[in-house]
């Protein structure tokens, strides 16, 4: 029979620092319910309230290196002077595909790098590496990895985490991701299982961060605001304390 111990999963919430609503999702999601670490944007605009609050509440945290800015009326720009990585407005290409035409590799791994430097900057160190999006550089992201002697987390990128299994709950109903949830915890395996969300308090902030007719509309607000109820919910946190949830996977450093 399967001892409980050896099923062990992670909780990602991805996104800190983006806005006011993601920090606080997030926040509210680590302490109040079952999520167990934090990728962080360091190019955002509330970069500097997530580093305090990842310090403050001590929140096993990595960093979402970012490449990309997709939203209309929200926009972020590279730290570094980068063109390569620049749309004409000076702020980061809207899609995967426009940011790996423009991209210059040099580019891409100063970029990164300044990137860690700021989130060590704010007292931090990275437990992990992942990217927004989807993967822009994914050179880039392995020197930055092995440079930091941190893994990435998905495939495709040496040195990663060997997860059994990877789900996403953001694009799910919102009526049916306690239930799915409460599923998905009770079916799981003996492994390391990742378990990726974007929790985000519901309101103005995050409806108007771009246009409602964008294809991208439901990820703004409807996706992230039906998370908490769901990771915070009495019989979601009772199923996950049977099954063990860790705050990080250990990380080696990589050779």
């Amino acid at each position: 029979m399967t001892s409980p111990a050896q099923v062990r999963l992670v909780v990602q919430g991805d996104d800190f620092g983006m806005c006011h609503a993601l920090n606080e999702g997030v926040a509210t999601a680590f302490t109040d319910g079952i999520l167990t670490q934090t990728s962080t944007m360091v190019p955002c605009p509330w970069f500097d309230e997530a580093a305090a609050l990842a310090r403050a509440l001590a929140i096993p945290a990595g960093v979402h290196l970012t490449l990309t800015c997709e939203w209309d009326h929200l926009r972020w720009r590279p730290l570094t002077a980068a063109a390569s990585l620049r749309d004409g407005d000076g702020t980061f290409h809207r899609t995967v595909a426009a940011a790996q035409a423009s991209l210059d590799d040099a580019d891409a791994q100063a970029e990164l790098v300044a990137q860690v430097a700021r989130f060590q900057g704010a007292g931090l160190e990275p437990r992990y590496f992942d990217c927004h999006m989807g993967l822009v550089a994914p050179h880039a992201y392995a020197e930055v990895c092995t440079r930091f002697g941190r893994p990435f987390l998905y495939r495709d990128v040496e040195p990663h985490v060997a997860f059994t299994s990877v789900a996403n709950l953001s694009h799910r109903d919102a009526e049916t991701k306690e239930g799915w949830l409460l599923g998905h915890i009770a079916g799981l395996g003996p492994g390391l299982h990742l378990l990726v969300c974007h929790p985000g308090v519901p309101g103005p902030e995050l409806a108007a961060i771009t246009r409602p007719d964008s294809s991208l509309f439901p990820w703004a607000e409807e996706y992230r605001r039906s998370h908490l109820p769901a990771l915070t919910s009495a019989r979601v946190r009772s199923a996950a304390a049977a099954r063990p949830v860790e705050p990080t996977r250990p990380c080696r450093r990589a050779r």
